[in-house]
C-alpha cells in the first residue's frame, strides 16, 4: 500500500489523507499557498513509468520546474522520480491524487514558501542539548502493568525513585554520580553475571567476546561488584568516543547520534532477576556496553541515531523497530554459526540459549521488512533477524535510511560534537574539504609504508 506524507506546520512530516491534501493545495488564492511544492514517489510498473507519470501532470496543467529519476532505494529493479511543481498553474491536488493511487509510495518532501530553518523541526543539535531531551521521567506507579515485579513494593519503588532524582539532576559535563548498591542488588547482579558468563563463549560474537576480558580488568566487572556508570563511559570514550548518561526512561535514538548511551542505573527486582520489564543496570552493562566499544558498532548505532533526527512519528517508529530487532535482538554470522549480539539477549540467559535453539524463525537482516515487523516485548522473540556482519547490517541501513523523507541533510561534526544541518555550499565545500584532507593523509600513510596505491571503490 502506497503512503503520502508531508512537512507539517512545524517542519515534521506527518501522514495526511487525501482528502486534506487537496484541501491544502486547493486553496490557491491564499497568501500562506506555496508557490511550489516537490515531490518524491515511485510508480508500479518500471517501463513507460517517466511518460505515465508526465502524463498525469499534463492532464492537470501541471508546470514542471525541475524533474530528476534515479533507481529506486528501495527496491533496485524500480526507478524513483523527483519533480518540483510550479503551484501558481493547474492542480496540483488532483495531480497528486491520481499519483497517490499508480504510486508505491510518494512523499511531499518541501513547500518553497518556508525557509529552511523553518522546515526542519526541533531536535538536538548539540550534545549538551541532550540534557533537555533525557529529562523524561517516568514514575514507576504510572502506566505500567498492575503485575510489574516490584510495583507493589514501597521499598522497592523508593529506592528506584532516588535513581531517578540522580538521572534528573544530571547535566553533561559532569562525572555521573557513583552508587552504593546494597547487598540484595549486588546479590541479583551475582545471579545473572554467574550464568551469563558460562554461555558468552559459546553464545556471543567475537566482538563481543574480545572486549568482555578488557572490561573485567578496566571496570572491575565481576560476581561481586557492579561497575559504577563512570568508569565505564571513560572506558568507552578511549575506545570509540561512545559515553554514558544516566536516565530514569530513556530517549535513546536522538542520544545515539551523538555517540551517548543512555543508560539505567537501578537493579530489577528481586522477585525475578531473570528478568525486567525495563532496561535495567545489567542490561546496559552486561549487554549493552561490551559491543559500543567496537567501532563498526559503534557506527552502525549512530548511524540509527543519525536517522531518527528530525523523522516523522511514523518513521521514528520504523526506526525503534529496527533497533528493536539489531542493537537489541540482533544475531550475525561467524564462521558459518550463528552468534548473538543484541544486548537483550546478551543480558538474558533464557533468552539467549533460547535464540540459537532452533525453535524460533531466523531470516536474513532487511531493514525494510524489521522496520514493520511486529515483536513481542513479554516473552521470547518469535522472529530474529540474522546480519552477516556488523558491517553488512550497516551498509543495509544506510540504503533504508536514504529512504526516509526529510528536506534537508544532516552532518555530525565530532569535533564540536554538534549536528549541523547542510543549507550552504560552503558547508558542502567544508565538507569535502576535510574528506580531501583524510584522504592526503591515507595516501600519505601508504607511500611511507611502501604500500601501493589502492584504488577505492
Amino acid at each position: 500500500m502506497s503512503t503520502v506524507s508531508e512537512a507539517g506546520a512545524n517542519g515534521i512530516p506527518q501522514e495526511q489523507n487525501k482528502g486534506d491534501m487537496a484541501n491544502k493545495l486547493a486553496s490557491t488564492g491564499n497568501e500562506e499557498c506555496p508557490t511550489k511544492t516537490s515531490l518524491l514517489f515511485s510508480l508500479h510498473e518500471e517501463v513507460g513509468a517517466l511518460a505515465r507519470a508526465l502524463q498525469v501532470f499534463e492532464k492537470h496543467g501541471v508546470n514542471l520546474l525541475r524533474i530528476e529519476s534515479r533507481l529506486s532505494r528501495q527496491n533496485k529493479s524500480d526507478h524513483e522520480f523527483y519533480v518540483e511543481c510550479d503551484n501558481t498553474r493547474g492542480s496540483v491536488a488532483n495531480a497528486i491524487k491520481q499519483l497517490h493511487q499508480e504510486s508505491k509510495y510518494l512523499h511531499i518532501l518541501s513547500r518553497a514558501h518556508k525557509t529552511l530553518s523553518e522546515s526542519v523541526p526541533s531536535f538536538p543539535r548539540k550534545i549538551h542539548d541532550l540534557d533537555q531531551f533525557a529529562n523524561r521521567v517516568v514514575s514507576l506507579d504510572s502506566g505500567v502493568h498492575s503485575d510489574y515485579p516490584g510495583l507493589h513494593d514501597p521499598v522497592y519503588v523508593k529506592r528506584r525513585k532516588e535513581f531517578a532524582d540522580i538521572a534528573h539532576q544530571y547535566r553533561h559535563g559532569q562525572s555521573i554520580p557513583r552508587i552504593t548498591y546494597t547487598e540484595q542488588e549486588i546479590a541479583i547482579w551475582g545471579t545473572i553475571f554467574r550464568e551469563l558468563t558460562k554461555l558468552y563463549p559459546t553464545h556471543a560474537c567475537k566482538e563481543f567476546n574480545n572486549v568482555f576480558p578488557l572490561l573485567i580488568e578496566s571496570c572491575g566487572y565481576n560476581e561481586t561488584n557492579i561497575p559504577q556508570l563512570e568508569d565505564v563511559s571513560q572506558f568507552l570514550q578511549k575506545r570509540t568516543g561512545f559515553r554514558l548518561r544516566p536516565v530514569a526512561a530513556r530517549d535513546f535514538l536522538a542520544g545515539l547520534a551523538f555517540r551517548v548511551f543512555h543508560a539505567t542505573q537501578y537493579v530489577r527486582h528481586h522477585s525475578d532477576p531473570t528478568i525486567s520489564p525495563e532496561p535495567d543496570v545489567c542490561h546496559e552493562l552486561l549487554g549493552h556496553v561490551p559491543l559500543f566499544s567496537d567501532p563498526d558498532f559503534a557506527k552502525f548505532s549512530q548511524e540509527i541515531g543519525m536517522a531518527s533526527l528530525g523523522a516523522s512519528d511514523e518513521y521514528i517508529s520504523r526506526l525503534e523497530a529496527v533497533y528493536w530487532f539489531t542493537i537489541e535482538f540482533g544475531l550475525c554470522v561467524e564462521n558459518n554459526e550463528r552468534k548473538a549480539y543484541g544486548a537483550a539477549i546478551l543480558s538474558s540467559f533464557g533468552e539467549l540459549q533460547y535464540c540459537l535453539s532452533g525453535k524460533p524463525s531466523v531470516i536474513p537482516f532487511d531493514p525494510f521488512r524489521a522496520s514493520i515487523e511486529p515483536h513481542e516485548i513479554s516473552t521470547y522473540q518469535p522472529t530474529y533477524f540474522v546480519a552477516e556482519s556488523f558491517k553488512d547490517a550497516k551498509e543495509k541501513f544506510q540504503q533504508y535510511a536514504m529512504t526516509i523523507p526529510r528536506p534537508f541533510s544532516i552532518h555530525y561534526n565530532p569535533y564540536t560534537q554538534s549536528i549541523e544541518v547542510i543549507d550552504s555550499k560552503e558547508q558542502i565545500i567544508s565538507i569535502v574539504q576535510t574528506l580531501r584532507s583524510d584522504m592526503d593523509m591515507v595516501l600519505d600513510a601508504l607511500r611511507k609504508m611502501e604500500f601501493s596505491p589502492v584504488k577505492i571503490d
